[in-house]
């Protein structure tokens, strides 16, 4: 797995999180919004100033955000 920045893991986790919130509350402005703001903070991290993300890396980031538990420990196996 990738070394992912700790910050760009935590806005992906949040990210997921507010996704499952729109699905279960449809139509809400407010989750749609924060949706919105992650993942412009996802896609114009620095992170990805310095590589090009491939589809795998996106892939990679998008389970981190999903997985349960601490991410600082996935972050760095």
């Amino acid at each position: 797995m990738r070394p992912f920045p700790d910050d760009l893991a935590q806005a992906q986790q949040q990210w997921s999180a507010t996704y499952r919130q729109l699905a279960e509350w449809p139509g809400r402005t407010e989750l749609r919004r924060r949706l919105y703001r992650l993942s412009a903070q996802l896609f114009f991290h620095p992170y990805w100033q310095q590589r090009r993300p491939s589809p795998a890396a996106w892939r990679e980031l998008h389970d981190l955000g999903r997985s349960d538990g601490d991410v600082s420990e996935r972050l760095h196996r």
